[in-house]
This record gives structure tokens, C-alpha cells and sequence, in this order.
């Protein structure tokens, strides 16, 4: 297929350019959550999230039936995280902090002093490595007690947030000097409250997913009004949000198809993005008019997405000191015309924009069903993001790729080659991209798929009663990458020597047949 191809020509252009640069000022980090790697998930007074409450009474949504109680056991582990860090050399360290852990309802009455021991001991050795901490607010983790008045979809919980984000700023803004208000609004909303695809698990389309991101853009916009008028002149930071989307390739050039393409983009990224980016503010103009005209066909008495008063379009507008952005994939697009219509719940998110989306088979596939390989996508939203938005700051936060297992993963290592090389694509033809974050530091829970998915450079021996971490081929390729500032695309580095450890008997598992071969092909290639 022509777009396969493109992604293609581009992987060829950089294998021919096998030394391009980062400019010196490019900065190189990698990321975790705090659900996914910090365990300990009920202890020194810990509260329970909308993560662990689905685990435990609805193990059945997740794919092997694990939970994050234990993830990596980071709570405990944190300074072999650090080193591990250290390891690959990166400039930043992005995590989040569990609300829970440091307010145990989610309300500011109570303070919980070892969650807040916990981050302080990380935050001061991260500063000691000179590495500089990118501290996200929120990561999918709301307090279940929030959440049984209602969770996003109730303007009470603005108030918490607000509350909770001043809480962070003053015990640990002295030292923290990048904040991120919320990760990827789209999963929180429509993953959670549209499709049942993450917590807290609902199925209620058309309505929730719209109150739930009008609640948390507003929740963003007093947290950043707080920082802004009480910390940041004192403390010297800056604070943003981060966005995720997947490209959306036309189908063919049609016009309908390149018209899909734009819709598409404004209901998923410009959903949150135009409130905060866009000059005028307030919702994509395509979005307001779709769903107030659905919405009077279906008989509602208002439209289903929300209004924002002049106040909070202005509140809004401006509310980020940088773009902080997501992506792994990309989808093809068509609209949902007579020719090939989806029977779309009505009213949903889906059938107010009116896209097919699908992927092609040709692309490299992964280890996740929804997530393959299309390089040249990253480089179209960049360019994107800076044409809509007059060219922002922009910090990729999270790319990455997934697999099932294993150290020589040699797939990651591609990943990262073609993707790296679309980024510095994007920055030569003029797109203002200050940093790049992998994803992520190591293999974690990866929320609806459990341990079955692993996005890590580091493999982590779930079976060890260590949960022992090892570099994998992508860890080495990457410290490479933040050493040099450039992609040796002829770089495929053999992973730290582990066998894995057997449970059954407590030992190390002797090779089988098939990892001896491999290790021979291994060495025979480096040979001739």
C-alpha cells in the first residue's frame, strides 16, 4: 500500500543518514505510572483508586487476571529504579503520583506523611543524579471514594483536584520544576466512561465520556490558575498537559476522505487540545455543531457537550506552558457512508463523529491487537499540532512499543529507529519538538491487558521473588541514543546476559534447546 511504502522510504532515508542529530538542546527521558509499577497498593496508609477497586471485584476485565497490587514493587524498589535510570543516562525521569497515596479519599482533610516520604525520597534522588523530575498529577488513578459520588462526570470533584494539585505544588514544588495536570484526557473519558476499555469500567455511551472531559479540562485549568497566581513565580516551573492521539491517515486522497482525516483529528485531539491551544478556545467548532444537531434529532433537550461559560474559554485558553503529547499508532479513515456503514450506538462518541477506522495488515504488527507500526504517523501529527496550534513547545511524553516477552527485542529497537528518525523529520521542517520520552522505563501492568503486554526497555522476571530488572537490547540502544544525540540506525546491541528464574523450583531455568540455537544464530551472524 502507497502509505506503507512512504513509512518505508522513510525508514530508507534513515538508515541512509545513519548519524543524524538531536540538537544539543534536545532533551531525552523515559516514563512509568504510578499504578502500573508502584505496588504496595494498600500499604502505609495507601487509599484505594478506581484501579484497585476493578481488580479486585472485576478480575475478570483483565486479560491474565493479574492486578497491580504488587506491579513492579517500585514502592520498595525505587532506588533500582533510580540506577536503572542512571543506566540510560536520560536527562528526565516522567512519573506520576498515586492521589491515593498521599490523600487517602482523595479529599485534602487527610493527609497520609509516607506517601508524601515516598515521592520525597525519589524527587531527592532523581535531583542527585541530575536527573529532572516530570511529575504527572494524574494517570488514570482516581480515589474510589471520588468516584462513588460520581468521578469526572461530577463538578464537585474540580474542587478535590484543585485542592489536591495545591497539596503536590507546595510539598514538592521546591524542587519539582515540571508539572503535567492530567495524562491522555481521551483514555480517562471515553476509554473509561464510553467503552468499558478502562476504569472505572462503565458501558454508557453518547453522554458521560463529554461531562467527564468538560470536568477535567475545568479541573486542569484550576490547577494550572493555582500554580500560576501562588507558586510558579516563587518556584520557577512550568506546567503543561499531555494529549494522546493516534494519526489519522485518509484513506485515499478523496475529498471525503481527507475530510474524515480532519474530523477525526478535532474529535480526538482537538477535543482537548483547542480549549487549551487554539486561539479562540472552547470545543473543535465540528464537534459543537455535530453533537448539538444530534442531539436535537435525538430529542435531547440540550446538547450532550457541555458548554463552557466565557469565563472558563478564557480560564482555558493559554492554560499550558508546553504540549505535552502521546502517540504509538496510527489508523486509517474513512467516513461511515451508505457504502460501508458501522451500526454505531446512538448516541455515542462514535456516531457523532461518523469515522471507520481500521488498520492495514501490511504494517508490522506488535504485541497489542490495536497498536502497528506506521512511522510516518508521528511525523504527521507533529506537523499537525504545529500548524493548528501556531507551532507550540511541544514534548512527545510517551511513544513506545509493545511485545510478549523476552531481552533481544529487536522489534523495539526498529520501533524506535523509524519513530526517532520521523521526530527529527518534524524538527527539520520546523515543528518547535523540545524533547522525547520514551515509554517505558520497564515492563509494568499494563492495565486492561495485565502482565500479558510488555512496553519496557528493561525486562522485569515476574516470577522472581525480586522482580529482578534487565536491560534489554532497547535499553542499550537508547542510553545510546541520549549519549550521542544521534540514531545509529546499523546498532542492534545484545541484551543483558539473565536466565530467567524458574517459581516451580526457585532456580535458575537451564536454556532450552531453541535459546541455545538462538544464541549460536546470535553468534554466527556476528561472526561472517
Amino acid at each position: 500500500m502507497k502509505c506503507f511504502a512512504l513509512a518505508c522510504l522513510l525508514l530508507t532515508v534513515g538508515l541512509a543518514n545513519a548519524q543524524r542529530e538531536f540538537p544539543d538542546d534536545f532533551q531525552f527521558g523515559v516514563g512509568t505510572s504510578a499504578y502500573q509499577i508502584e505496588g504496595a497498593w494498600n500499604e502505609d496508609g495507601k487509599g484505594e483508586s478506581i484501579w484497585d477497586h476493578l481488580v479486585h471485584n472485576h478480575p475478570d476485565k483483565i486479560t491474565d487476571r493479574s492486578n497491580g497490587d504488587v506491579a513492579c514493587n517500585s514502592y520498595h524498589l525505587w532506588r533500582r529504579d533510580v540506577e536503572m535510570l542512571k543506566d540510560l543516562g536520560v536527562d528526565i525521569y516522567r512519573f506520576s503520583i498515586a492521589w491515593t497515596r498521599i490523600m487517602p479519599t482523595g479529599i485534602s482533610n487527610e493527609i497520609n506523611a509516607k506517601g508524601v516520604e515516598y515521592y520525597n525520597n525519589l524527587i531527592n534522588a532523581l535531583l542527585e543524579n541530575n536527573i529532572t523530575p516530570l511529575v504527572v498529577l494524574y494517570h488514570w488513578d482516581l480515589p474510589q471514594r471520588l468516584q462513588e459520588i460520581g468521578g469526572w462526570t461530577n463538578r464537585e470533584v474540580i474542587g478535590h483536584f484543585r485542592e489536591y494539585a495545591r497539596f503536590a505544588f507546595q510539598t514538592f514544588g521546591d524542587r519539582v520544576k515540571w508539572w503535567t495536570t492530567f495524562n491522555e484526557p481521551l483514555q480517562t473519558c471515553r476509554q473509561s466512561y464510553e467503552w468499558d476499555a478502562m476504569s472505572p469500567g462503565l458501558e454508557f455511551p453518547g453522554i458521560p465520556s463529554y461531562l467527564c472531559s468538560h470536568n477535567l479540562l475545568l479541573s486542569h485549568a484550576e490547577a494550572v490558575e493555582v500554580y500560576k497566581t501562588q507558586f510558579q513565580s516563587i518556584q520557577g516551573g512550568k506546567i503543561g498537559i499531555t494529549i494522546d492521539s493516534s494519526w489519522a491517515e485518509p484513506r485515499s486522497n478523496s475529498t471525503d476522505d481527507m475530510e474524515a482525516s480532519e474530523i477525526n483529528m478535532q474529535f480526538i485531539l482537538g477535543w482537548y487540545a483547542h480549549p487549551i491551544f487554539s486561539t479562540q478556545g472552547n470545543y473543535p467548532q465540528v464537534m459543537i455543531d455535530r453533537i448539538g444537531n444530534f442531539s436535537r434529532y435525538q430529542g435531547f433537550a440540550k446538547s450532550r457537550l457541555p458548554v463552557f461559560t466565557q469565563e472558563e474559554i478564557n480560564k482555558l485558553k493559554g492554560s499550558a506552558d508546553f504540549f505535552g503529547f502521546n502517540t504509538y499508532t496510527t489508523a486509517l479513515v474513512h467516513k461511515n457512508d451508505a457504502a460501508n456503514t458501522v451500526n454505531y450506538p446512538e448516541p455515542s462518541f462514535d456516531h457523532d463523529r461518523g469515522i471507520i477506522e481500521y488498520q492495514d495488515p501490511s504494517w508490522p504488527a506488535t504485541g497489542s491487537s490495536w497498536f502497528r507500526v506506521y512511522p510516518e504517523g508521528i511525523y504527521n501529527l507533529l506537523k499537525w499540532i504545529s500548524k493548528e496550534y501556531n507551532n507550540p513547545e511541544v514534548y512527545v511524553t510517551e511513544n513506545g512499543y509493545s511485545d510478549r516477552g523476552g531481552t533481544r527485542d529487536e522489534g523495539r529497537v526498529d520501533y524506535y529507529k523509524s519513530y526517532l528518525n520521523s521526530v527529527l523529520n518534524a524538527i527539520k521542517d520546523g515543528c518547535n519538538v523540545k524533547g522525547y520520552v520514551a515509554w517505558s522505563l520497564m515492563d509494568n501492568f499494563e492495565w486492561r491487558a495485565g502482565l500479558s503486554e510488555r512496553f519496557g526497555l528493561y525486562f522485569v522476571d515476574y516470577n522472581h521473588p525480586n522482580l529482578t530488572r534487565v536491560q534489554k537490547s532497547s535499553a542499550k540502544f537508547y542510553a545510546n541514543v541520549v549519549k550521542t544525540h544521534t540514531i545509529d540506525m546499523k546498532l542492534m546491541p545484545e541484551p543483558e546476559e539473565y536466565t530467567p528464574y524458574d517459581k516451580g523450583t526457585g532456580s535458575m531455568i537451564i536454556p532450552t534447546i531453541s535459546v541455545i540455537f538462538a544464541s549460536i544464530a546470535v553468534l554466527m551472524r556476528q561472526l561472517f
